[in-house]
Formats: structure tokens, sequence, C-alpha cells
């Protein structure tokens, strides 16, 4: 931004060398208050017809074509009449929409705030049906839950089906279920015989879905609905279809009923998995089944895998005191109609924590999300059936509890550690990719180096998924999400880049499919909602400060050093894309400055500058404020320390600001060591001295420039970063190992271009260090080693608790060290000047392109 008029924090040398100075930056609500300002805000025809009175008719007739215009109108700064009265409605229209949008937000937020608290789940048909069906003990002729036939009787749609979505919907297999279920409990009790017809008409009109097996079908559908049609057809309903197709889908389930019944594979082998699958669909089973056999999977609650439907059938033909106790308890807490299972609070809850994470959102909801995994680490700690019963959401809960920062051991996925064990689980035996994803990304999440189960389920994990995508495809999953989660691991991924990819092709419906379909009222359309507003308004403060950084730059003159690459918009992708709230301004612009600042100087130092040059830089950097106009040697030299004078000032200035204490110098004394060490890497070259491999990485450390970036940086995220804890060794550490990753990964994959330019790294190194004994894929994969233990070591230290350094300081470690991961993930991506564009169209310039 121009500061033509204003004093100038530059001294009288950097002054007279024509230097155009800038204002220090307001702080970061200030700054963010001048980008909303210049907003881009579509007019809408409700805010014309309020302000239609206030203008003239010309500027009225302007603001409705702008309202119903197909195209984003321009920005509102650039609607310009010259009359004071079109600047007072614009000023109005923005302050109008402003109040609504927030308004809008403040709802959403607090719709999705009440089911973080309390999961609302809908009811299901299927298993109400099923639950109606229960006789009362003593009576076979009286229903034991009379309010659920009740219910039944009160909810069929006028086309004749049972649906949990209240408008009814077009039939699927699904409904088809939930009919059938709830006409057989009607005829047991002999009651709604107008329901019955009504049902049997609408099973009939869609009778073919139940053939067409490309149809996606809830869990267990080819042996649950056979089974209650033979019950139906036994009963005595006749159905409009075919008899041909009733024998059909009869003769299939026989024969799929010969292979399984037993809980034999069909390698003759027993399985758990497939008896459990067996327990599960019993619905369907009815005789054919030893309930005694099914009464092994019961858990605690009394209950059978937590699902009414299956509980309920088991009372119907064996009755059991716990079970009974578990479905009183479900119908009082639900009523006449049950949820399709109970309890599922804790899963739909470490869902939504996972949904808000993953669509850039969780930051508004931060203490409902500590309350949700607060209970979920006393879940895990009590080894609670909740969590543990679930392969999914027991992979879930390790995951964003290790991620969060509490103390969970890989121990307690033992059980999953070979892929014969989820092989012989249910969820393995129904081949749930969601499961097998869930697991996967829990293996990712390692911080010690012998956390063998965590490699072992990383592995066999990995190779299934693998395989999925080459052969049959992922069934229950976009293909998009199990192949991102493959390719990229989340150590190389930047959050608004994920941010953006997730909520473009998120599924707002986000039903959860068992045996019926599960789905928490309407929470998924809020969080995308919320998501998209929250997304869009971050671009438009992106592009603004990209645009006070192009100016900055040009100001500085930077971009007339010949020598130096222009990595701006890089420089801020990094910062956009992983310091994205909104109100860090301070931050991203803090870390963007000296991203380019450092480029330029590792530039200068590599080909820019003359041996006097280098020196004569290191020289006014250590003078800082004494320095005089005639101590430049060049032009090239005045340029690069006034932007690094004027600019470590300014940042110096913010960051004293918000930590109430002055910390100027300590920015200074970080640039003044990168230059020193980036001097000794420059004789070492001149010299052709060969280091040791020690020397060469506590120099290359420093050297490789992150210190004037992050250290920086951690100043201006909001918390308080004592002096103290700057001295500390957890500070240094967290600085060498995130500093070793980005070292080593650079050398890793520019070995080739600075072998060619005569220069020695880590590399090349080791090879000549071994005496020839180490060729250099020998050293390629010593050095690979080397940045997996630093990078575990560094996500250990950052999500211990109870540390000097603050989370939120420690975390900028962990972004820049995926960065670096992703820059340097097949290729050097900072050094090509392709790799690394559509990142930056992502984050900061393409709108959002939701699926539909």
């Amino acid at each position: 931004m121009s500061n033509a008029g204003g004093p100038s924090v530059l001294p009288a040398p950097c002054r007279q060398a024509g230097h155009r100075a800038l204002l220090p930056l307001p702080a970061a609500p200030q700054f963010v208050a001048r980008f909303r300002s210049n907003r881009r805000v579509r007019l809408t025809p409700a805010s014309a017809v309020v302000h239609a009175s206030r203008i003239p008719p010309s500027e009225a007739r302007r603001v409705r074509s702008l309202a119903g215009s197909r195209h984003r109108p321009p920005p509102l700064h650039r609607i310009r009449s010259g009359t004071p009265c079109c600047a007072y409605v614009e000023k109005m229209l923005v302050a109008e929409t402003a109040s609504l949008l927030d308004v809008h937000r403040k709802d959403r937020e607090a719709r999705i705030r009440k089911q973080l608290h309390k999961v609302e789940l809908p009811p299901s048909p299927y298993d109400t049906a099923w639950v109606a069906m229960v006789p009362l003990r003593g009576s076979p002729r009286t229903p034991c839950f009379p309010q659920c036939v009740e219910w039944i009787l009160q909810n069929q749609h006028e086309n004749g089906s049972w649906d949990n979505n209240d408008l009814g919907s077009s039939a699927n297999k699904n409904v088809l279920l939930s009919t059938l279920a709830c006409v057989l409990a009607l005829e047991k009790w002999n009651l709604g015989q107008e329901h019955i017809r009504r049902g049997l008409h609408f099973i009939g009109r869609h009778f073919s879905l139940v053939m067409d097996e490309e149809i996606a079908a809830p869990t267990g559908f080819n042996m649950i609905f056979p089974g209650m049609l033979s019950l139906a057809v036994g009963a005595g309903l006749q159905f409009p279809v075919r008899q041909t197709d009733i024998d059909w889908i009869l003769q299939q389930w026989e024969m799929e009923l010969k292979r399984s019944v037993d809980g034999k594979t069909l390698a003759g082998e027993k399985s758990y998995g497939r008896e459990a699958y067996m327990a599960y669909v019993s619905e369907g089973l009815g005789n054919l089944l030893d309930w005694n056999e099914v009464m092994k999977f019961q858990r605690k609650n009394g209950s059978l895998f937590n699902s009414p439907s299956t509980t309920a059938a088991a009372l119907v033909h064996n009755y059991d005191d716990k079970a009974l106790d578990y479905l009183n308890m479900v119908v009082s807490k639900f009523g006449g109609a049950v949820p399709t299972v109970y309890p599922l609070n804790m899963h739909w809850k470490l869902s939504m924590v996972d949904s808000l994470e993953k669509i850039g959102i969780s930051r508004h909801f931060s203490s409902e999300i500590e309350g949700i995994l607060d209970m979920a680490y006393s879940f895990w700690l009590q080894r609670d059936e909740e969590i543990m019963m679930d392969v999914a959401t027991c992979a879930m809960a390790f995951r964003l509890l290790r991620m969060n920062g509490y103390d969970v051991s890989s121990d307690e996925l033992s059980h999953l550690a070979e892929a014969s064990n989820f092989h012989n689980s249910l969820q393995g035996y129904l081949n749930d990719t969601k499961s097998v994803l869930e697991l996967y990304k829990a293996s990712k999440v390692s911080v010690a180096e012998h956390e063998l189960i965590l490699d072992n389920i990383g592995n066999w994990s990995g190779s299934l998924l693998s395989e999925k995508l080459c052969s049959e495809g992922v069934q229950g999953l976009p293909n998009l999400e199990v192949e991102y989660a493959v390719k990229f691991p989340f150590y190389t991924t930047l959050e608004r880049l994920d941010h953006k990819r997730n909520i473009e092709h998120f599924d707002a419906r986000g039903s959860h499919i068992l045996k019926t379909e599960c789905l928490p009222y309407g929470i998924n359309q809020e969080l995308l909602a919320l998501a998209v507003d929250d997304f869009t308004f971050s671009q438009s403060i992106y592009q603004d400060e990209l645009l006070h950084l192009d100016r900055w730059v040009k100001e500085n003159r930077l971009d007339q050093l010949q020598f130096a690459r222009q990595k701006l918009t890089y420089c801020y992708l990094s910062a956009a894309a992983t310091i994205f709230p909104p109100e860090l301004s301070d931050a991203r612009i803090s870390w963007a400055k000296n991203g380019v600042l450092t480029t330029v100087v590792d530039d200068f130092f590599d080909v820019g500058g003359s041996k006097e040059e280098l020196e004569n830089l290191i020289a006014l950097v250590e003078k800082w404020d004494e320095h005089h106009k005639d101590d430049f040697c060049s032009e090239q030299v005045r340029i690069v320390f006034c932007a690094l004078y004027t600019t470590v000032n300014q940042l110096g200035s913010i960051a004293s600001a918000v930590q109430n204490r002055d910390v100027k110098n300590h920015l200074i004394e970080i640039w003044l060591l990168l230059l020193r060490s980036m001097m000794t890497e420059a004789e070492w070259q001149r010299s052709q001295y060969v280091p040791t491999m020690e020397e060469y990485m506590t120099n290359g450390v420093v050297s490789f420039a992150l210190g004037p970036i992050v250290l920086p940086t951690l100043y201006c995220v909001g918390e308080k970063l004592l002096g103290s804890a700057v001295k500390n060794q957890e500070y240094s550490e967290l600085f060498r190992l995130m500093s070793t990753c980005g070292r080593l990964l650079n050398d890793s994959q520019g070995f080739e271009r600075e072998g060619s330019e005569g220069k020695l790294n880590s590399v090349s190194l080791l090879g000549l260090h071994s005496g020839g004994s180490m060729s250099i894929e020998a050293a390629k994969n010593a050095i690979q080693k080397s940045i997996v233990a630093s990078r575990r070591d560094l996500l250990r230290l950052v999500l211990k608790e109870g540390t000097v350094v603050p989370r939120a300081c420690k975390e900028l470690f962990w972004k820049m060290c995926k960065i670096l991961h992703l820059f340097y993930f097949r290729t050097d991506g900072f050094s090509s000047p392709k790799e690394m564009a559509s990142a930056v169209n992502a984050v900061i310039n393409e709108p959002l392109r939701l699926s539909s």
C-alpha cells in the first residue's frame, strides 16, 4: 500500500537512495477490516429494493441491473457515479450485506453447535418396524411396544412407502426395505389393512429395483429383503408382481444361505467375520439360525451390534432380559420411532469433528470440539465398546486424539496389525473401504521409531486400498478420496488446498449407510454452507494481501534485482495455505515477506553477489541503525539491505506490539545468523573445502533459511511467546528438526542440479566420506531415513502437551515441514516455475466449484 506523505521508518541513507518507504502495517484486526471493506459483494434484489427510495432513478436502474445479472458484479469500490448519494448507497449496501451475512453465519454456527452437543438421529422406519414386531412376554398376540406400531400407522407417505425422509423420496432399495418391514409389522398385529395394501403396491411398482444388482443397496440387503419377502409370502400377503420374479429372488437367497448359514468360507474355514455378518443380518434368517450362537455377539448394553432391528429380531425368536432392557431404553429415549443404530453418539461426533477440520471451520467450534475429544479420550481409556467395537470409529478416534495432543497408544490397534485379523472381522467380511481408509490414515500419525503396529497397519491397508483403486474401484466412498489419501500422505498436504478439495467434493447428504440409511438432520448442509462462506471470504482477503505484497516488492525495488528469482506467489501460497484464518493477516504477511527476502538473499549469496558485496551486506546488518549512506559498495547491496532494514523494522514493530515487549533485536539476530551461515558455505565453495557431515548439517539447518520465515511469525499468531521460551532447548529442537527435514529434502531432490554446479550437499558428502563404499542410491536411502526420523520426532514434539512453547507456535514448525514435503515431494517444486502454479491458483484465485 502506498504511503505517500507519511513518515518514513527508513534512516536517511536509505531514503536518499530513492527508496519509497512503507508505513508499518496496522495490527491484524485493522488490517483485516481494511481488506474486508474491499470485498466483492453480490448485490441482491432485496438490498436493492430497500435502498431504491434513497437513490436517483438512474442509479436505481443500475443497481437493479447489477442485482439481476448472471455475472459477478464489479467490486463496490469500482462502482462510481461521482455523486455523494451513490457513495452513501454503496456504504449502506456493504454494511447491510455484511450484517445479513453475519446473522446467517451465527445462525448456522448455532445449529451446528447444537448438533455437536447433542446428535439428533432421525427415525428409522425399518428398525421401528422390527421393534414393533416384538411381542409382550407371556402375551404373543400383544405388541410389547405399541407406540412403535402407532408410529407406523401415522407415518406412511402418500405413495405408500415408509421412509426417514419426511416428504417421501424416490424409490430405492433402502425405502423398499423399510416399507416391507412396516407392512410385516402391521400384518403381524392384523392392523392397517389399507396401509398394507398401499405398501404392497408401492413395493410392486418398484420391484425391479430389487433385482437390479447395479443399484446400491444397504448392508445385508440381499439377505434381509428376501428373508422378509419369504415371511410375507408365508403370511399370505399378495405382491402385485410376477411370481417368477419372486421365485428368482428367493432362489438366489437360498443359494447364498447354503454358502453362508454354516458360518464357513468358500475354502471351508470358520470365519468370525462371516458369523458376525450372519448375526448382523439375522432379521432375514429367522429360524434358520441358532439364536444362542447369535447371542454371542451381544454387547454390554444388551444390544446386538447397537442395532435395534437385530436386537428386536433376537427377542422375537429368543427372549433375553438384557436385550429387552436395551429396547426399553431406546424406545424410552426416542419415543415411538427408533434410530437405525444406538448408541452412535461418539461415531457421529467424531465424524463431525473430522468434517469440521477437513473443510476448515473447526476453529469456530474449538470449545465444543475440546469437549467431544475429552469425552472420546475418556471412552478410549475405559476401552468403551462405543469406540472399540467399530473399526472405523476406533481408528478415527486414535487419529483425532493423537493429532490434538492426547496421549493415546497404538497398542489399542494391535488386533488390526495383521490384514488377516481385519479380514476376519465384520468390517473385513463386508469389504468396508471406509474402515480400511480410516486405518490407513491412523497409521500415518506415528510419533515414535518403534510403532510397528502402525507400520504394519499402514503397509497392508495401503496395499489393499491401492488394489481396490486398480481393480474393482471403491464402494461406498468416492474414488477421489481414497486416491488422494494414498497418493498424498498427510504430511505432504497444505490445509487450505485440502479444505478446498474437501468442500468441492463434500457430500451434503452425508448419510451413513448401514442396514438402512442414517442421516442426521440436515447438519451437513449447514457445514457446507458455512465452509463455502468462510473459504470465499478468506480468498478475498488473500487476494488483497497478495496485491499489497506485490506493491511492497516494487516499492522495495526487489523486482529490479536481475539475479533474484521472483517467488512472491510461492512464498505467499505457503502462508495462505497453512496460516489460513483471515484474522492472522500479520502472520501471513510476515511469513511471505521474509520468504521473499530469504530467496533474494539466497540468490545473492549463490550467484548475485561478489565476495566484497556479501561482506558489505553482513557488515551493514551488524551496524543496523548505525549504518551510513556511504556504506554501500554497490546498488545491489543498497537495494537488498534497505529492503531488509525497512521490512524487519516494520515487522518487528508489529510483533513487539502483539507480544507487549521489544522483539526487534531478536529478528535482526535471526537474519544475522542466516547471513553468516550463508557466508560460511560461500567460503567453503570458494576454497573447495569439503566439510564433514556434522559440519555441513550444523551450518545447513541455519543456511536453509527457514529461520527468518518461521521464527518472526511465531510472534504474530496471537500467543505470548516469552523470552525464556525462545532461549529454551525445546525451541531450538523444533527449529533443528524442521530445518533438517528441509535441508535433506532439498538435497535429495536437488542433488543432480547442485552437482552440475559444483556444489556439495548431504547426498554427495555421504558418498565422499564413505570412501566410495556407499552408492548414490544408498546415500539417498540413508537421507530418506533421516527425513522420516526428523519428521516423526518433530510431530511428537509439536503434539506434546505441557511444553514451554505454545501449541499455536509449535504448529508453525509442523506447517513449514508439510510445505517442504509438498514442494519437494517429487521434484524441486520451489525452483520449478510451473510446478506449484495450480496450487497458487486454487488457494488464492480460483473460486469454489461445488460438485452437483
